[in-house]
């Protein structure tokens, strides 16, 4: 005896079939969205080394105080830097 809407497997119109859609479409998104995202970071890591770049061409005398006024030197370094540069 066959009962009407359902297959021989014994699920309702396949509704197996629709659930495996569900979730590859669920994943596929996900991947997509982190894809989306790391090309995002990887974007903003280009941003990142232009800005870089631009503060290279700056003169070094400049980018020697910046360092003296963080402390990442002392006074006698920034001399040093200062007295060879004008060589």
């Amino acid at each position: 005896m066959m009962h009407y809407g359902f297959n021989r497997l014994g699920h309702f119109g396949g509704g197996g079939i629709y659930m495996i859609l569900f979730w590859a479409l669920i994943i596929v998104g996900i991947i997509y969205l982190i894809s989306k995202s790391n090309i995002s970071l990887q974007s903003n890591n280009k941003n990142q080394t232009n800005y870089s770049d631009n503060h290279q061409s700056r003169n070094p005398i400049e980018i020697a105080k910046e360092r003296y006024a963080k402390g990442e030197i002392d006074r006698e370094e920034l001399n040093e830097i200062i007295n060879e540069l004008k060589k």
